[in-house]
């Protein structure tokens, strides 16, 4: 189970897509739907960076 109460990096780099509330955050941020940041990290990783890259293609 992932620590809410730890939001420092690497946490906030990193994407877990196994924690609803997770990745709901970073679909709203980024601006895509959930399953979008599934089909990128599933390509790229989990690290946030490459992630948003991959999805501004």
């Amino acid at each position: 189970m992932d620590n809410k109460k730890d939001i420092g990096s690497p946490d906030r780099d990193r994407i877990n897509v196994h924690e609803e509330y997770e990745l709901q955050d970073w679909a709203t941020s980024l601006g895509v739907t959930k399953e979008q940041i599934k089909e990128a990290v599933e390509a790229v990783g989990t690290s946030a960076q490459k992630v948003r890259e991959y999805l501004k293609k």
